[in-house]
Protein backbone atom coordinates (compact mmCIF):
# COMPACT_ATOMS: atom_id res chain seq x y z
CA UNK A 1 0.00 0.00 0.00
CA UNK A 2 2.72 2.49 0.82
CA UNK A 3 4.90 1.38 -2.17
CA UNK A 4 1.85 2.10 -4.22
CA UNK A 5 0.80 5.69 -2.82
CA UNK A 6 4.67 6.38 -3.09
CA UNK A 7 4.57 5.38 -6.93
CA UNK A 8 1.05 7.24 -7.45
CA UNK A 9 3.12 10.60 -5.59
CA UNK A 10 6.15 9.98 -8.11
CA UNK A 11 3.75 9.40 -11.22
CA UNK A 12 1.79 12.67 -10.30
CA UNK A 13 4.90 14.89 -9.89
CA UNK A 14 6.76 13.25 -12.98
CA UNK A 15 3.83 14.58 -14.83
CA UNK A 16 3.81 17.88 -13.24
CA UNK A 17 6.74 18.67 -13.87
CA UNK A 18 6.78 17.57 -17.67
CA UNK A 19 3.96 20.04 -18.29
CA UNK A 20 5.22 22.84 -16.31
CA UNK A 21 9.38 21.97 -18.84
CA UNK A 22 6.90 23.12 -21.68
CA UNK A 23 5.80 26.20 -20.66
CA UNK A 24 9.35 27.26 -19.70
CA UNK A 25 11.82 29.53 -21.56
CA UNK A 26 15.37 28.04 -21.38
CA UNK A 27 18.06 31.03 -21.32
CA UNK A 28 21.18 30.22 -23.24
CA UNK A 29 23.61 28.15 -21.30
CA UNK A 30 27.01 29.91 -21.37
CA UNK A 31 25.93 33.26 -21.80
CA UNK A 32 23.34 33.39 -18.20
CA UNK A 33 21.57 36.24 -20.08
CA UNK A 34 17.96 35.97 -20.09
CA UNK A 35 15.86 36.97 -23.17
CA UNK A 36 12.45 36.11 -21.97
CA UNK A 37 10.80 39.62 -21.41
CA UNK A 38 12.15 40.32 -25.03
CA UNK A 39 10.16 37.54 -26.17
CA UNK A 40 7.00 38.48 -24.03
CA UNK A 41 6.97 41.59 -25.37
CA UNK A 42 7.39 40.46 -29.01
CA UNK A 43 4.57 38.22 -28.27
CA UNK A 44 2.44 41.11 -26.94
CA UNK A 45 3.11 43.39 -29.64
CA UNK A 46 4.11 41.57 -33.25
CA UNK A 47 2.00 39.91 -35.00
CA UNK A 48 2.39 37.08 -37.39
CA UNK A 49 3.51 39.34 -40.31
CA UNK A 50 5.75 41.13 -38.24
CA UNK A 51 4.08 44.09 -37.97
CA UNK A 52 4.96 45.57 -34.30
CA UNK A 53 2.27 48.02 -32.29
CA UNK A 54 4.70 50.54 -31.19
CA UNK A 55 1.66 52.63 -29.53
CA UNK A 56 1.27 49.46 -27.88
CA UNK A 57 4.85 49.25 -26.48
CA UNK A 58 5.27 52.87 -25.55
CA UNK A 59 2.87 52.06 -22.97
CA UNK A 60 5.00 49.30 -22.20
CA UNK A 61 8.50 50.86 -22.23
CA UNK A 62 9.93 50.20 -19.49
CA UNK A 63 9.64 46.75 -19.67
CA UNK A 64 11.39 47.44 -23.19
CA UNK A 65 13.97 49.21 -20.74
CA UNK A 66 14.37 46.79 -18.77
CA UNK A 67 15.85 43.93 -21.01
CA UNK A 68 18.08 46.62 -23.02
CA UNK A 69 19.26 47.66 -19.76
CA UNK A 70 19.66 43.93 -19.27
CA UNK A 71 21.82 43.23 -22.41
CA UNK A 72 23.89 46.91 -21.77
CA UNK A 73 24.86 45.61 -18.46
CA UNK A 74 25.82 41.91 -19.89
CA UNK A 75 27.65 41.93 -23.13
CA UNK A 76 29.34 38.72 -24.72
CA UNK A 77 32.61 37.05 -23.11
CA UNK A 78 34.67 35.15 -24.70
CA UNK A 79 33.70 32.14 -22.32
CA UNK A 80 29.83 32.25 -24.22
CA UNK A 81 29.90 29.64 -27.33
CA UNK A 82 29.42 31.20 -30.13
CA UNK A 83 25.85 30.10 -30.81
CA UNK A 84 24.72 32.23 -27.49
CA UNK A 85 26.71 34.71 -29.03
CA UNK A 86 25.32 35.01 -32.31
CA UNK A 87 21.70 34.92 -30.01
CA UNK A 88 22.33 37.96 -28.04
CA UNK A 89 23.80 40.69 -30.93
CA UNK A 90 20.72 39.58 -32.67
CA UNK A 91 18.25 39.99 -30.23
CA UNK A 92 20.27 43.20 -29.44
CA UNK A 93 20.31 44.97 -32.83
CA UNK A 94 16.28 43.75 -32.75
CA UNK A 95 15.37 45.68 -28.92
CA UNK A 96 17.32 48.40 -29.88
CA UNK A 97 15.90 49.36 -33.06
CA UNK A 98 12.57 49.12 -31.17
CA UNK A 99 13.53 51.21 -28.74
CA UNK A 100 14.89 54.05 -30.92
CA UNK A 101 11.39 54.20 -32.61
CA UNK A 102 9.15 53.53 -29.78
CA UNK A 103 11.46 56.54 -28.34
CA UNK A 104 10.75 58.79 -31.59
CA UNK A 105 7.35 57.39 -32.32
CA UNK A 106 5.20 58.19 -34.51
CA UNK A 107 6.91 58.51 -37.51
CA UNK A 108 6.23 57.38 -41.21
CA UNK A 109 10.04 55.82 -41.93
CA UNK A 110 12.93 55.32 -39.62
CA UNK A 111 14.32 57.12 -42.18
CA UNK A 112 12.79 60.34 -40.60
CA UNK A 113 15.24 59.83 -38.17
CA UNK A 114 18.32 60.50 -40.46
CA UNK A 115 20.17 63.34 -39.57
CA UNK A 116 19.70 66.63 -42.12
CA UNK A 117 22.39 66.14 -44.08
CA UNK A 118 22.79 62.15 -44.42
CA UNK A 119 25.46 59.94 -45.82
CA UNK A 120 24.60 56.51 -45.96
CA UNK A 121 26.99 54.10 -44.69
CA UNK A 122 29.25 56.71 -42.86
CA UNK A 123 26.53 59.47 -41.62
CA UNK A 124 23.10 58.09 -40.68
CA UNK A 125 20.54 56.78 -38.36
CA UNK A 126 22.24 53.47 -38.34
CA UNK A 127 25.83 54.87 -37.78
CA UNK A 128 24.95 57.02 -34.40
CA UNK A 129 26.13 55.94 -31.05
CA UNK A 130 23.35 56.18 -28.60
CA UNK A 131 23.24 52.85 -26.67
CA UNK A 132 25.94 51.21 -24.97
CA UNK A 133 26.84 47.74 -24.66
CA UNK A 134 28.87 47.42 -21.44
CA UNK A 135 31.26 50.85 -20.87
CA UNK A 136 31.43 50.91 -25.17
CA UNK A 137 29.19 53.31 -27.32
CA UNK A 138 27.04 51.35 -29.94
CA UNK A 139 25.44 52.38 -33.14
CA UNK A 140 23.47 49.55 -35.09
CA UNK A 141 25.67 49.51 -37.88
CA UNK A 142 28.63 48.62 -35.63
CA UNK A 143 26.45 45.54 -34.76
CA UNK A 144 25.57 44.56 -38.09
CA UNK A 145 28.52 45.19 -40.33
CA UNK A 146 31.46 44.95 -37.26
CA UNK A 147 30.09 42.03 -35.53
CA UNK A 148 27.26 40.16 -37.30
CA UNK A 149 28.91 40.12 -40.37
CA UNK A 150 32.36 40.18 -39.97
CA UNK A 151 32.70 37.53 -36.66
CA UNK A 152 29.93 34.97 -37.98
CA UNK A 153 30.10 34.63 -41.46
CA UNK A 154 26.69 33.96 -41.45
CA UNK A 155 24.07 35.36 -43.96
CA UNK A 156 21.28 34.00 -42.42
CA UNK A 157 21.48 37.27 -40.18
CA UNK A 158 19.77 39.42 -43.18
CA UNK A 159 17.10 37.28 -42.59
CA UNK A 160 16.77 37.78 -38.62
CA UNK A 161 17.75 41.08 -38.13
CA UNK A 162 14.80 43.62 -38.64
CA UNK A 163 15.25 47.68 -39.50
CA UNK A 164 11.44 48.47 -38.79
CA UNK A 165 10.62 48.98 -42.30
CA UNK A 166 8.05 46.89 -44.59
CA UNK A 167 10.28 45.59 -46.60
CA UNK A 168 12.41 44.20 -44.09
CA UNK A 169 12.75 40.88 -42.85
CA UNK A 170 9.88 40.04 -40.43
CA UNK A 171 10.09 40.36 -36.79
CA UNK A 172 10.52 37.27 -35.71
CA UNK A 173 7.98 37.14 -32.43
CA UNK A 174 9.97 35.28 -30.17
CA UNK A 175 13.71 35.74 -29.10
CA UNK A 176 16.93 34.53 -30.56
CA UNK A 177 18.27 31.31 -28.49
CA UNK A 178 21.81 30.02 -29.09
CA UNK A 179 20.61 26.44 -28.04
CA UNK A 180 18.21 26.63 -31.08
CA UNK A 181 19.49 29.36 -32.84
CA UNK A 182 20.06 26.97 -36.67
CA UNK A 183 16.65 26.31 -36.55
CA UNK A 184 15.52 30.14 -36.11
CA UNK A 185 17.51 31.20 -38.83
CA UNK A 186 16.09 28.35 -41.39
CA UNK A 187 12.85 29.14 -40.50
CA UNK A 188 13.60 32.77 -41.15
CA UNK A 189 15.23 32.24 -44.21
CA UNK A 190 12.71 29.94 -45.73
CA UNK A 191 10.00 32.72 -44.54
CA UNK A 192 11.87 35.28 -46.46
CA UNK A 193 12.50 34.00 -49.46
CA UNK A 194 8.98 32.10 -50.21
CA UNK A 195 7.48 35.72 -49.12
CA UNK A 196 5.98 37.16 -52.28
CA UNK A 197 5.50 40.17 -51.24
CA UNK A 198 9.67 40.82 -51.19
CA UNK A 199 10.51 37.85 -53.27
CA UNK A 200 8.78 36.66 -56.48
CA UNK A 201 10.43 33.77 -57.47
CA UNK A 202 10.07 31.77 -60.68
CA UNK A 203 11.86 28.28 -62.57
CA UNK A 204 13.59 31.05 -64.82
CA UNK A 205 13.49 34.04 -63.20
CA UNK A 206 13.46 35.85 -60.11
CA UNK A 207 13.08 39.37 -58.72
CA UNK A 208 14.07 39.85 -55.29
CA UNK A 209 14.82 41.80 -52.09
CA UNK A 210 17.11 44.67 -52.31
CA UNK A 211 19.13 42.55 -49.10
CA UNK A 212 20.22 40.10 -52.07
CA UNK A 213 21.93 42.92 -54.26
CA UNK A 214 23.43 44.88 -51.00
CA UNK A 215 24.62 42.31 -49.38
CA UNK A 216 25.24 39.84 -52.33
CA UNK A 217 29.10 38.89 -51.33
CA UNK A 218 27.63 37.19 -47.95
CA UNK A 219 25.04 34.61 -49.76
CA UNK A 220 27.36 33.98 -52.75
CA UNK A 221 30.60 32.80 -50.71
CA UNK A 222 31.53 29.45 -52.80
CA UNK A 223 28.24 29.47 -54.38
CA UNK A 224 25.55 31.73 -56.95
CA UNK A 225 22.74 33.46 -55.44
CA UNK A 226 20.46 31.43 -56.82
CA UNK A 227 22.14 28.02 -55.27
CA UNK A 228 21.91 29.96 -51.83
CA UNK A 229 18.36 30.66 -52.68
CA UNK A 230 17.00 27.09 -53.90
CA UNK A 231 18.79 26.25 -50.83
CA UNK A 232 15.62 27.42 -49.10
CA UNK A 233 12.85 28.17 -51.67
CA UNK A 234 10.28 26.09 -52.16
CA UNK A 235 10.56 25.97 -56.21
CA UNK A 236 13.76 24.78 -58.03
CA UNK A 237 14.85 27.95 -59.71
CA UNK A 238 17.51 27.02 -62.98
CA UNK A 239 20.85 28.71 -62.16
CA UNK A 240 20.87 30.86 -65.02
CA UNK A 241 17.47 32.39 -64.13
CA UNK A 242 16.88 36.07 -64.97
CA UNK A 243 17.81 38.23 -61.74
CA UNK A 244 16.30 41.85 -61.21
CA UNK A 245 15.56 43.60 -57.57
CA UNK A 246 12.37 45.18 -56.72
CA UNK A 247 12.13 48.58 -54.92
CA UNK A 248 12.68 48.52 -51.51
CA UNK A 249 9.59 49.64 -49.09
CA UNK A 250 10.70 52.44 -46.23
CA UNK A 251 7.66 52.92 -44.85
CA UNK A 252 7.35 51.76 -41.08
CA UNK A 253 5.98 48.03 -40.04
CA UNK A 254 3.47 49.64 -38.12
CA UNK A 255 0.57 47.94 -36.97
CA UNK A 256 -2.11 50.77 -36.80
Amino acid sequence: MIFKTMFYIFLVTAIFSCSSNKNTRVVSDSSGVDHTQWTELLEKYVDENGLTDYAGLQQDKEALLNYTTHLSQNPPAESWNKDDQLAYWINAYNAFTVLLIVENYPIESIKDLNPSFSIPTIRSVWTKDWFKIGEEDFSLDRIEHKILRKAFDEPRIHFAINCASISCPILRSEAYYGHEIDKQLNEQARLFINDPSRNILQKDEVKLSLVFNWFGGDFKKGQSLIQFINRYADIEIDNNAKISFVKYDWNLNDKK
